[in-house]
């Protein structure tokens, strides 16, 4: 299969904490790969070297073969990737959708454009997509008016007016109530299957891990630990130890 993503010996280092420490990853066209680990294992990093938000000290990172290691943040959306975030990035005063036609603005470069952003063919596009995030009926609510979920599924859906190669969601599920959280993600798992769109999603849930994404990418302290199908990562015994807390101590016997 294509590559979409591809690392090679990513090390990032704050003072004498290792977040990276020689990450090698190959990320193929349309795969749903979940990244799992616990707080500082490295997931967060990776996504923000991938992005643009930080710089590697060492490594490589190739975008459908090109390199964007040293591109910024906007060039690297430019190219293709699209992220949404754990803590939604919306402006809370503007519609559901005006937010969605800023951020359609912002993937084309046109920002200061605002009265093109607002055309027939941008609303149109723009109502499509909130269509099949079923968000159609708050597009002229105020964000400020919207709960929580609903607020996550915009950010998700304000990802994609870029037309993205790759999209990286951070912990879509954190701040969900147990009885929402599936629902939530067989609407982003839809939304998503009409698009030609490679996903990586940090996720803590293990339940979503199993029932969402092809492959699993484990981290712990910077590497990664098991990279494989979700219930093969799961049985590993590195991750039942070090990520999910599930390898009991072995008995003594006297």
């Amino acid at each position: 299969m294509t590559e979409v993503l591809s690392a090679r010996g990513l090390a990032k280092s704050f003072g004498a904490v290792t977040a990276a420490d020689g990450v090698d990853i190959d990320i193929a066209a349309g795969e749903r790969v979940s990244l799992i680990g616990s707080n500082g294992a490295g997931k967060t990093t990776f996504v923000n070297m991938v992005t643009g938000y930080l710089k590697p000290d060492a490594g490589r990172i190739t975008l459908q073969g090109r390199d964007i290691t040293r591109l910024g943040p906007r060039r690297i959306t430019r190219l293709g990737v699209a992220r949404s975030f754990q803590v939604p990035q919306l402006a809370h005063d503007l519609t559901v959708l005006d937010n969605m036609l800023v951020a359609a603005a912002c993937s084309d470069g046109r920002l200061s454009f605002w009265k093109p952003a607002r055309s027939p063919a941008r609303r149109e596009q723009a109502l499509a997509l909130l269509e099949r995030f079923t968000l159609a009926g708050d597009a002229g609510r105020r964000v400020a008016e919207l709960p929580g979920g609903v607020r996550k599924l915009l950010d998700i859906a304000m990802a994609l007016t870029g037309r993205p190669k790759l999209l990286l969601l951070d912990e879509p599920t954190s701040g969900v109530s147990a009885q929402e959280k599936y629902p939530m993600m067989d609407t982003i798992a839809g939304a998503l299957a009409g698009e030609d769109v490679t996903v990586l999603f940090v996720e803590h849930d293990m339940d979503i891990v199993t029932r969402y994404a092809d492959r699993v990418v484990a981290f712990y302290s910077g590497r990664i630990i098991a990279d494989d199908a979700p219930q093969a990562v799961l049985a590993d015994e590195q991750v039942r130890r070090y990520v999910t807390g599930t390898l009991q101590p072995a008995s003594r016997t006297c």
